[in-house]
């Protein structure tokens, strides 16, 4: 039986990466951009805005405990699906920092100009179309990954996948 084990650790290393079945986001500060790989496949690419300093928008691998549609923004007590709304039109809260997905969250903008900048208190801002679309391919619980690199989005994501998270944050280890 250790013998067994001790054959199986010695060769897990020259399997190919397992391709996780659901769907991750991967979010890249540095280009400003969202992805959706699924099954080992890109299946949705968009800008997005990101915090106005790098601290804002925390870096790691997070799950996603909140999906609403017309949000409402308690802060300012506006309402959902009013144009005043900062949050567009949905909310995909994630449980970054020790929170419950209502603090920090992909969403949309009723500042489409904001998009593809370094605006936000830290929260990742779309499109309201590319949000809606978004909301409707993930799950709760599905991964989102916050990283600042210069790798392609593809090329994050095969990193992922190979090595976790670690490799991704600290690429020279």
């Amino acid at each position: 039986m250790h013998l067994a084990i001790l054959v199986m650790m010695m060769f897990l290393p020259l399997l190919p990466p397992q391709i996780s079945e659901d769907p991750v986001i991967i979010v890249n500060k540095a280009t400003h951009e969202l992805s959706v790989f699924e099954k080992g496949k890109e299946i949705f690419n968009t800008s997005a805005a990101i915090g106005r300093t790098t601290e804002l928008t925390p870096e790691g691998q997070f799950h996603i405990k909140v999906k609403a549609k017309d949000p409402y923004y308690r802060k300012k007590n506006i309402p959902g699906g009013t144009p005043e709304n900062p949050l567009g039109t949905r909310w995909i809260g994630f449980d970054a920092r020790g929170t419950d997905g209502r603090i920090y969250g992909i969403h949309g903008t009723n500042r489409p100009d904001s998009i593809g900048r370094s605006v936000s208190a830290g929260c990742i801002r779309l499109q309201n179309k590319d949000v809606e679309k978004l909301f409707d391919l993930i799950s709760i619980e599905s991964e989102v990954v916050i990283v600042k690199s210069s790798s392609e989005m593809e090329s994050l994501y095969e990193s992922w996948v190979r090595d976790g998270l670690n490799r991704i944050l600290n690429p020279a280890t």
